[in-house]
């Protein structure tokens, strides 16, 4: 029986730590790209955030105007906890697909490799809806083959270039070069501009 990814599942590997994809600080490849960015005003979202050492990593160079998003409470309650001054109204405990709103810069972060595979153009679909005229969607997607045990499930170049190529410019998509050790020649880095 195919396992349902829903709210309860991942509730469920919050409570039971069983949470491998949290590194416990920001990546390195996403550190480094957010250094670059210079407008503090852009309007970022976070989606399947988890425990989002991303936003901590956003509000310590000044963005302020950061949104996350989690299926699962326990994530946004431990960000609630560790940040408390942060505005509720940008903690969103919401299922992705049902988002309104839009966005100059989305990070994909573990995201897109927690769907199940028959999501993902949906997935693409939605980001495209979600960003502004010129938006940026970016982050790491995972490079190994896509299996149907997961999540994580894998995935390519190739398969990327298909789904993403008719609603996005792709900027970057190349192997990350200073991924953390456990995701070394195994993650993407990409940037991909909305058409």
């Amino acid at each position: 029986m195919k396992t349902q990814l829903n709210k309860d599942y991942w509730q469920n590997r919050y409570e039971n730590n069983e949470i491998g994809w949290d590194a416990g600080k920001i990546t390195t490849p996403l550190k480094e790209y957010i250094d670059q960015i210079e407008d503090k005003n852009l309007k970022i979202l976070i989606p399947g955030a988890g425990n989002g050492y991303e936003l901590d990593y956003f509000l310590s160079k000044g963005f302020t105007n950061v949104t996350v998003v989690d299926f699962a409470e326990s994530p946004l309650h431990n960000i609630a906890q560790r940040i408390p001054d942060f505005p509720k109204k940008q903690l969103i405990h919401s299922d992705f697909f049902q988002l309104d709103g839009t966005y100059d810069l989305i990070l994909e972060q573990t995201f897109f490799c927690a769907l199940a595979p028959e999501l993902r153009e949906k997935y693409a679909s939605k980001m495209h809806s979600l960003l502004s005229k010129n938006g940026k969607l970016f982050g790491l997607l995972f490079d190994f083959p896509l299996t149907e045990e997961g999540p994580p499930f894998g995935g390519s170049k190739e398969e990327y270039l298909n789904l993403f190529s008719e609603k996005f410019h792709i900027k970057t998509l190349e192997t990350a070069y200073n991924s953390i050790q456990p995701r070394k020649e195994r993650e993407l880095f990409f940037i991909f501009l909305a058409k």
